[in-house]
């Protein structure tokens, strides 16, 4: 198999607001005709005083022109689904996003709906979103879903929020503070919790890479508030006792929550309300067909058992006896808003057409493929010098799997860094894993239903080929990339906040340059 020759294009681009020159303009905006002035004002005049800004925001003043090349140089610095095969990305999960569903949203009648319009001018959105609704109770076995939380971690968030206000009802809050996960499932299960005020326990895996059903047993107390577990866990391994695991917490009155954000190998196969579980999530982006978006649009659906009906974040969508949809606001016990408005609509349509596309059939169709293409992967990696598959020697794995270049690493001197640059090189990516790092010297593939026979290979091959010249000539992998626009960074950053900078007004404060007031 061949390694296919790449470069991408390398620009020595400026940040927008470096590029900026005082009075140029993208378009002229024409002054206001007498008429609306003299209906509107000014447009300031009406803002309270204490509320306007003593200067103008300090925008960058650019040309239309070199705002679009701006943006085009960008756009080609950029790797991604529609451009490599992305299998690399683990469990961020990247798929193909059909393009029919993007012509579909991008369709007016969806890219001009505003959240604020009445509910009587938006039937057919709140009519999908019902829909998707009904399909995903399907899939899940569970009651109700909300399509609010704009994330895997936001519907974490409300899980937790709904664990909590569901004891505070039972007059257990007081008592009821421990959250337990496990140390495979998402970093986000352990950090709502926190956020929330629970002490977090972690339960570590055995040997055959399953939680400690053992130390599970002894952290479950009348403290358990509930349970955030993943199945499967980040290893791909799916663990045969999640329903012995979501007895022993419901048996001491805690509620069990299903991060269920990635489904791709268990679509149609298995259900959370078989496993035991109170509530799940799944993200739209990573299991649906719906695009990943960096972090967004994304739509981590919420779904619950009835009895945790009431607590869900509204509003959620309702059917009334004659046929129309509404808003519905009126849950007794729910726990309010988790953002701003109902969902993403976008991203829900293309959920929603997905599944249309696909059917029952379909959907099975899609886990069948996803776990053949992975344990294919699976039985190759274990063939490359220098990797290997941690836990569950001999066994099979369900949507993905955490490798190891452990080997690689004590040969060579080589790490997963250098591989993950390197592997830039042929215009793919390969993502380690959440930190820190429990499997060392991680790397972790995801292939889902998306790729072919011939485009894993190519993946492979370029695997392959790395992993040689890390034992023929280490010095390489170790000075990758070259054909990239990906670079070396100081790994220190990561745990230092005051290097920190998230937008250009904090780069500047945080640096010494002029500040933007």
């Amino acid at each position: 198999m061949r390694v296919r020759a790449f470069h991408q294009a390398k620009w020595d681009e400026e940040v927008i607001f470096e590029l900026s020159t005082p009075g140029e303009r993208g378009i002229l905006v024409p002054p206001a005709e007498k008429a609306v002035s003299d209906a509107v004002g000014d447009g300031i005049s009406a803002v309270p005083e204490a509320l306007r800004r003593k200067t103008p925001p300090a925008l960058p003043e650019i040309s239309q022109m070199r705002v679009l090349k701006h943006y085009l140089r960008l756009s080609q610095e950029n790797l991604g689904a529609d451009l490599n095969v992305d299998i690399g990305q683990g469990t961020c999960t990247v798929k193909y996003s059909p393009k029919v569903n993007d012509v579909l949203a991008a369709s007016s009648k969806v890219a001009e709906l505003h959240p604020l319009q009445d509910e009587s001018t938006v039937q057919g959105a709140l009519e999908i979103f019902h829909g998707l609704d009904l399909f995903l109770r399907e899939v899940s076995g569970l009651d109700r879903f909300s399509f609010q939380p704009a994330s895997g971690s936001a519907a974490i968030l409300a899980m937790v929020s709904i664990i909590q206000a569901w004891h505070e009802s039972r007059g257990e809050g007081g008592t009821r503070d421990e959250i337990i996960t496990t140390i495979f499932s998402h970093p986000s299960d352990a950090a709502a919790a926190a956020v929330k005020g629970y002490k977090v326990i972690t339960i570590r895996q055995t040997e055959d890479g399953l939680p400690d059903l053992e130390a599970l047993e002894k952290a479950v107390s009348g403290r358990t508030a509930g349970v955030l577990i993943t199945n499967p866990e980040d290893t791909g391994i799916f663990n045969p006792k999640i329903d012995e695991i979501t007895a022993l917490v419901r048996r001491a009155g805690g509620l069990c929550g299903y991060d269920q954000a990635n489904a791709n190998g268990i679509l149609g196969v298995t259900r959370a309300r078989e496993a035991g579980f109170d509530m799940c999530f799944f993200n739209l982006h990573k299991t649906f067909g719906t695009p990943h978006g960096c972090g967004g649009p994304a739509c981590g659906a919420l779904g619950v058992t009835v009895r945790l009906a009431d607590f869900l974040p509204v509003p959620i969508v309702d059917r009334t006896a004659d046929g129309r949809y509404v808003l519905h606001y009126d849950l007794a016990r729910t726990i309010g808003k988790v953002r701003s408005f109902h969902g993403v609509f976008p991203a829900v349509l293309k959920a929603y057409a997905w599944v249309m596309s696909l059917g029952e059939k379909g959907l099975r169709e899609v886990a069948n493929v996803a776990v053949l293409n992975n344990n294919y992967i699976l039985s190759k990696v274990k063939k490359i010098r220098g990797a290997s598959a941690p836990f569950a020697p001999g066994r099979h794995r369900i949507e993905q799997v955490r490798y190891s270049w452990e080997k690689l690493h004590a040969d060579t001197g080589v790490t997963t860094e250098d591989v993950t640059l390197r592997m830039a090189d042929f215009g793919f990516h390969l993502w380690s894993s959440h930190h820190p790092f429990i499997v060392p010297e991680p790397f972790t593939i995801e292939p889902t239903e998306s790729y072919s026979k011939a485009e894993i290979d190519e993946y492979l091959a370029a695997l392959e080929k790395i992993a040689e010249e890390a034992y023929t000539d280490p010095a390489k992998v170790k000075g990758a990339p070259y054909n990239s626009v990906v670079h070396r960074i100081d790994p220190g950053w990561f745990d230092d906040p005051a290097q920190w900078a998230i937008t250009w007004r904090a780069y500047l404060k945080k640096h010494g340059h002029e500040r933007i007031r």
